[in-house]
């Protein structure tokens, strides 16, 4: 299971994804105002996790690219979560947007060669850069899907 989220992105372009997510984000996630189901984030707690991984993938880019075959953390989104009661909508979506700007950049820096190194999550196996990058697309699309169902 290289991409847990390989079903969401099916043939589309990660990069073309990743890009339009922050517009998406904003022009639906202020209206998804429906409770969701028992047990599940609400629109806020979505782009709290989405500003959270946000950070996890800038990190995971950058050492991909600074060490050869890097190992990924992984982290404990739950635990993560506890602290989303003190962020607001806005704020959570006004820091995805300015980290995912800043991550299409890097990426869009990046030589063809990059999207062939290899690195590896504990928890999937080794996968290359692209993959990597296709998760952070199969991830937005996720949860787009999820907020969506809230508006």
């Amino acid at each position: 299971m290289l991409n847990p989220y390989a079903s969401f992105l099916v043939d589309r372009d990660a990069i073309e994804v990743i890009s339009a997510t922050p517009a998406r984000l904003a022009g639906l996630a202020p209206s998804a105002t429906r409770s969701p189901a028992p047990g599940k984030w609400n629109a806020r707690e979505i782009l709290c996790h989405l500003a959270d991984t946000e950070v996890t993938f800038a990190f995971r880019l950058r050492q991909a690219v600074a060490e050869e075959h890097h190992t990924i953390q992984p982290f404990d989104q739950d635990r993560w979560a506890a602290s989303y009661a003190v962020y607001d909508l806005p704020g959570a979506l006004d820091l995805f947007a300015a980290l995912r700007r800043w991550n299409v950049k890097f990426i869009a820096a990046q030589p063809p060669a990059v999207f062939d190194r290899m690195l590896t999550h504990p928890e999937r196996g080794t996968m290359t850069f692209r993959t990597l990058v296709e998760t952070m697309a199969g991830h937005d699309l996720n949860h787009l899907q999820q907020i969506e169902a809230l508006a």
